[in-house]
């Protein structure tokens, strides 16, 4: 937003300096980007007609243009300016010869591409007048030749200040609102601008029709229409085009400019129709019926309310779409030169349809930004008579036929309680009740003493931001002044800790770093090649608009962004790594859901050199191991797993229910094979809440035995569909409580082995607490574990 230093001061007695302003709208939460000073470094710039334009014979893009600086003058002067927006007849700025322009460079008379140059012509952005700098700026028709630009455009030394203003600050998007905020702070008078009495309240005698009407109160819940007589399409004063010109704004017409000047002063966007172009002389306003079109003023036939989107539109009286609502009017029936009668439409929108429809359409506008924040339902009347105040201006003979306000239903005021304690404690203050209330009543946020310590706090209409008492406190917080409340050490009794998840997070993440392992991130979004590339199945959760197909669907597993890794690092000369990564992952949602499911896993890809589906199931082991997991409470089950390979894949369930954990095994060379990856690769894919909900074992420490421990190694010829975890168990049931560790050392495929079977040999470690085992403890210990492996699977001793 920009604010003219002398429009802020036509409403508040301003004498601070520019940077003692800049201070004060900093402190008041509204950031200065940029400070301007106008009317400085314009000598030798004077007003000019273009008389012939030519084309260059050395130069496509530049256009030699003759110019004169008078009326009665044939002898011209020949620019070569690269500019097309203007033609021959219109009246531009010129700097002479010798001229030295706001930004230092100096105007000499030289050759472009063999022809003289004895000027140039300039754009708003080279007078540092606005930042248009995509043409030469265009003024008046009725503008005298030969005099200075500055008289021309009517400019006084002048600053304009580049305000970023907050979603939050509806009202700082009008020189009325930084005006009361300003006199608010400085303790000056504030005075609006005023309005011609009885301009909008009192229409001429007898009985005008109605104009307006609202069907859809859900848009909008207020509307304001004004017919005016007798009005033409002309030239706006030069005063209210300079300030347009400085605020950003290209002037128009005195009947467009008379909307923008009312927009930027009070914040309440307006738009003119011509009454003779509405059928019935009146306008509606409802929601757009599914796949209704409208030719808007850009040129452009939009289709509105597709796809179960909502728009909102201004019809006539034959319910004919003539406009966008609160975003763009339509052609048919916008203001040209032979309109005599207009029909004024000022509304209050509700933020969240405007918004909607502007970003669904591309047509964000100065007008849809201020409805998406939310205007001043009160201010409507006042806006609709400074618009025929400045109307007048260039139309003295415009009458006011008919107004009218429709109000379904009367807004209530937001009353706010307001807590003194709770105003101290939140800004570390010490303010009394009444310097609350001083604080508050200028700005319009009227304060009543409910009860000692207590305030009721009537929200004024041009702040419907604020709804709650923090919004309150944070108005008094930016009066009172950040920079005037002590600095103070916060000290609290709440010591912030890791929740358990997150430190066996921790754990494991120390655990895997310490294997070898990098910790990586990737995308939450893929795309369907990274899918079919992983053997990943249909269906998943598309999104509905993707900033590119690559990024079109929202991650089922973390395996393709893992072979992504291997895959870079491979193409970069480092194809041995080990990888791992804590993310994310959506699942369609079931029958009883609404949302897709989400759930955090965990991640790990082993390229090293040796690393297959075994050093996989070795880091769940370990995984195991580190978080205490009992070890019953978990097995790994053969099965073919997409992705992996069709015989060294298992998944990692719950042994009493199945419950699936995660994912262990080789990638499917195939899956390799299309990732560009040349090696093997073990991974590993657990829901990480899941295995860290398992059964754990007590954390207390036993004590070791004293005494000498014994190992055995057992082999078994065992079917292939028996998996080496089944074994496992079955010696570990069998062995007992003398059994210190059991464990698979080797796997044996090929001759001497019967057809479909495989060897797998266990080394087992026994020890007594109490003493040294002898052979026949031993030899018994051993027959059982052999027994128990046989019964359980059918195994034979090799």
């Amino acid at each position: 937003m920009k604010l003219i230093l002398s429009w802020l001061r036509e409403m508040v007695p301003v004498t601070s300096t520019t940077e003692e302003l800049t201070a004060l709208f900093n402190g008041l939460g509204l950031e200065v980007e940029g400070v301007q000073h106008i009317g400085g470094g314009l000598e030798g710039i004077v007003t000019a007609q273009v008389r012939t334009i030519r084309a260059h014979p050395n130069a496509d893009k530049v256009r030699l243009v003759d110019v004169v600086t008078a009326n009665d003058q044939t002898e011209t002067l020949q620019i070569a300016c690269g500019a097309w927006n203007f033609a021959e007849g219109d009246i531009v700025p010129l700097a002479t010869l010798g001229t030295t322009m706001p930004g230092g460079m100096k105007i000499e008379r030289r050759k472009v591409r063999g022809e003289w140059s004895n000027g140039m012509l300039c754009s708003g952005r080279e007078l540092e007048l606005s930042d248009d700098h995509g043409g030469i700026l265009q003024l008046p028709g009725s503008t005298p030749l030969g005099i200075p630009i500055i008289a021309a455009l009517g400019i006084t030394p002048d600053v304009v200040f580049d305000l970023s203003v907050n979603p939050n600050r509806p009202d700082a998007m009008s020189v009325v609102g930084m005006a009361r905020d300003v006199a608010a702070k400085l303790g000056l008078p504030f005075t609006p601008p005023a309005t011609i009495a009885g301009v909008v309240n009192a229409p001429p005698s007898g009985n005008p029709p109605v104009r307006g009407s609202i069907i859809a109160t859900d848009l909008c819940d207020r509307l304001t229409v004004a017919v005016l007589r007798n009005v033409r399409v002309t030239e706006s004063p030069s005063w209210v085009q300079a300030r347009l010109t400085l605020a950003g704004m290209r002037p128009i017409s005195n009947l467009v400019d008379a909307s923008n000047f009312v927009m930027l002063e009070l914040g309440n966007p307006s738009h003119a129709f011509d009454l003779d172009k509405l059928a019935g002389g009146r306008i509606g306003v409802r929601w757009a019926q599914e796949g209704e079109t409208l030719t808007t003023l850009d040129g452009v036939q939009r289709t509105l309310a597709l796809a179960g989107t909502q728009d909102g539109v201004i019809v006539d009286g034959a319910d004919t779409a003539v406009g966008i609502a609160a975003v763009m009017g339509g052609q048919s029936s916008e203001v040209s030169a032979s309109t005599s009668s207009l029909l004024l439409e000022i509304a209050h929108w509700t933020p969240m349809c405007i918004a909607r429809t502007a970003k669904r359409l591309g047509l964000r506008s100065e007008a849809s930004a201020r409805f998406e924040r939310g205007t001043d339902p009160e201010a409507l009347g006042r806006a609709a008579a400074r618009f025929v105040e400045i109307v007048r201006l260039t139309c003295p003979e415009a009458t006011v036929e008919s107004f009218d306000d429709i109000v379904p239903v009367p807004s209530v005021p937001v009353i706010v309680r307001v807590r003194t304690d709770r105003v101290n404690l939140v800004l570390g203050t010490d303010l009394p009740d009444d310097a609350i209330k001083k604080i508050l009543d200028p700005i319009g946020f009227s304060a009543a003493l409910a009860e000692m310590g207590q305030h009721d706090v009537t929200i004024p209409s041009w702040r419907p931001d604020s709804t709650a008492e923090i919004d309150v406190i944070e108005e008094i917080g930016r009066h009172h002044g950040y920079d005037n409340i002590a600095r103070r050490q916060l000290r609290t009794d709440l010591v912030g800790h890791l929740t358990p998840l997150q430190r066996d997070r921790r754990r494991v993440g120390d655990l895997l770093t310490a294997s070898g392992c990098h910790e990586v991130w990737t995308a939450t979004f893929l795309g369907d090649s990274d899918l079919e590339k992983s053997h990943h199945p249909t269906p998943v959760v598309h999104v509905a608009n993707p900033m590119s197909p690559e990024e079109s669907v929202m991650r089922p597993s973390l395996m393709p962004g893992a072979m992504r890794v291997l895959a870079h690092n491979a193409n970069h000369r480092n194809p041995a790594l080990r990888t791992f990564e804590f993310g994310h992952v959506f699942g369609v949602p079931r029958p009883d859901q609404i949302l897709p499911y989400e759930r955090e896993q965990l991640a790990v890809a082993l390229a090293a050199d040796g690393d297959d589906g075994r050093a996989a199931v070795a880091m769940l082991d370990r995984l195991v191991a580190l978080l205490r997991v009992n070890q019953a409470a978990i097995a790994v089950r053969p099965a073919e797993v997409e992705g992996l390979h069709p015989t060294r894949g298992a998944r990692v369930v719950n042994t009493g229910t199945g419950f699936p954990i995660g994912i262990v095994g080789e990638i499917d060379p195939a899956v390799t094979e299309a990732w560009g990856i040349d090696r093997r690769v073990g991974y590993l894919q657990v829901d990480l809440e899941n295995l860290i909900a398992q059964p754990r074992r007590s954390g207390d420490v036993a004590s070791f035995s004293r005494f000498p421990s014994s190992d055995f190694d057992l082999a078994f010829v065992v079917a292939n569909d028996v998996s080496a975890d089944k074994v496992l168990d079955a010696l570990r049931s069998g062995a007992g409580e003398l059994c210190q560790n059991a464990a698979l050392f080797d796997v044996y495929r090929g001759p001497g082995l019967p057809d479909g079977t495989r060897s797998l040999a266990y080394r087992l470690r026994f020890a007594a607490p109490d003493r040294t085992l002898n052979d026949a403890e031993l030899t018994a210990v051993r027959q059982t574990s052999i027994d128990a492996v046989a019964s359980a699977t059918g195994a034979m001793l090799r």
